[in-house]
């Protein structure tokens, strides 16, 4: 399985995942371990808000762990097959071993315009 996470300072889970450049990418292991497999620093161009190309690195994933998007963003990863989860968990490792485990998530904080 490979997982995504918004991190834009590759050290916490953030928001706003259309704007999101950077990703912090996990895969998991046949003994149902995860590590870190790489990561993601794409130009602006490539954030999913501006991007209207065929095929977008992220559309590799399995999932995509965010603090927060909108709904839109939601359909149209879901639409390559990808799922989205948005947590208030703010480590992007326990996150994604929580994800790859099946465990739920801690609720996202609410958001506020």
């Amino acid at each position: 399985m490979k997982i995504g996470v918004t991190s834009q300072n590759f050290r916490t889970i953030t928001g706003h995942a259309g704007k999101t450049r950077r990703f912090l990418i996990y895969e998991t292991d046949d003994e149902g371990g995860i590590q870190e497999a790489g990561r993601l620093d794409l130009p602006r161009e490539m954030a999913m808000h501006q991007f209207r190309g065929e095929h977008h690195p992220i559309f590799d994933l399995d999932l995509l762990i965010t603090a927060g998007c909108g709904e839109g963003f939601v359909r149209r990863l879901a639409q390559h097959g990808v799922q989205v989860l948005v947590t208030g968990e703010s480590d992007p490792l326990t996150a994604a071993r929580k994800a790859a485990q099946g465990l739920p998530l801690a609720p996202p904080q609410p958001h506020h315009h």
